[in-house]
C-alpha cells in the first residue's frame, strides 16, 4: 500500500464580523495565527493556508510566505472549492480540516487522530471531533479523504455546503460516507477556546500571558480552566454562528 499523503488545511481570512483581524491579534508574543500554525506543526503533518484572494487578506499571505507556509488563494465565499483546489495544487490523499480561530489547538491530538484514520484504510471514512462533542470548542478537526472532498466539490450545490466545506460529506449526502467520532471520556465540551468575540480575545490573552497555555497541551489547557471557574465565564455567554450565519 503507498503511503497516504496527509496535509492540515487551515481556513484563514482578515474580515470577521464579530473580532475583525482576528487572526493577527497578538498575546503571548505572537499573532493568533502565528500559535495557531505552533500548534498545528506538533502534529507532524505539513501545514497549509487557505485563504482569500482578497487584498484584505494580502497580510496572511504575507505571513505565509514569510513563515515557509504553501499559501493557497481562492474563492472568498465558495470555501469548499478554496479547500479542494489547494488540497488539488499541493497533492493531498487526505485532509485534515481546521480553521485560524483556533490559536490553542492541540497538535498531539490530531496526531493521534490521524494514526486512527490511516488505519482504517478505508477512503470513506470521515473523523472528526466536532460532531459528537466532547473537547472544547477551539479544538475542532475534521479528517476526510481526496476522494470524499472533490466528490463534495463536484456535487454540493447549496450556499451552507459552499461556505462550511463538510457539510456536503458530513450530513452523508453521498449515501456513502461512514462517519466515526473522536471522543474522550470527560466531556469538556463547556469550554470555549475559539476566537471569534472580544470576549474570547480576552480569555485567550490571559491563557497565554498569565497562564502560558500556548505552551500546555490541550488536556494541560482542559484542566486549567476545570480548575478556574472565573477564567470559564469570560466568554461563557458567548453563542456560536450558527452555519449560514
Amino acid at each position: 500500500m503507498t503511503t497516504k499523503k496527509v496535509g492540515v488545511i487551515s481556513q484563514a481570512r482578515m474580515t470577521s464580523t464579530r473580532l475583525p483581524g482576528k487572526v493577527l491579534l497578538k498575546a503571548g508574543g505572537k499573532t493568533m495565527l502565528q500559535h495557531h500554525v505552533d500548534r498545528l506543526r506538533d502534529a507532524g503533518l505539513d501545514v497549509y493556508i487557505a485563504t482569500t484572494q482578497n487584498t484584505s487578506d494580502d497580510p496572511i499571505a504575507a505571513y505565509a510566505a514569510q513563515a515557509n507556509i504553501p499559501c493557497y488563494r481562492g474563492d472568498e465565499h465558495n470555501v469548499l472549492s478554496r479547500f479542494y483546489e489547494c488540497a488539488l495544487r499541493y497533492g493531498l490523499d487526505v485532509i485534515v480540516r481546521v480553521t485560524s480561530d483556533c490559536p490553542l489547538i492541540d497538535g498531539q491530538l490530531i496526531a493521534d487522530a490521524v494514526q486512527q484514520y490511516l488505519a482504517w484504510d478505508d477512503e470513506a471514512v470521515y473523523l472528526s471531533n466536532a460532531l459528537q462533542r466532547t473537547f472544547p470548542r477551539g479544538f475542532d478537526f475534521e479528517i476526510f479523504s481526496f476522494g470524499l472532498l472533490k466528490e463534495a466539490f463536484q456535487n454540493a450545490t447549496l450556499t451552507a455546503d459552499l461556505e462550511h466545506v463538510t457539510p456536503y460529506i458530513n450530513q452523508n449526502k453521498s449515501g456513502r460516507v461512514t462517519l466515526r467520532h473522536y471522543t474522550q471520556d470527560k466531556d469538556a465540551s463547556q469550554f470555549r477556546i475559539t476566537l471569534d468575540t472580544p470576549e474570547d480575545f480576552e480569555l485567550i490573552s490571559l491563557l497565554m500571558e498569565q497562564h502560558g497555555a500556548h505552551k500546555l497541551s490541550g488536556d494541560e489547557i482542559m484542566l486549567l480552566l476545570e480548575n478556574h471557574p472565573k477564567l470559564q465565564n469570560i466568554n461563557a455567554h458567548v453563542e456560536q454562528k450558527k452555519l449560514g450565519e
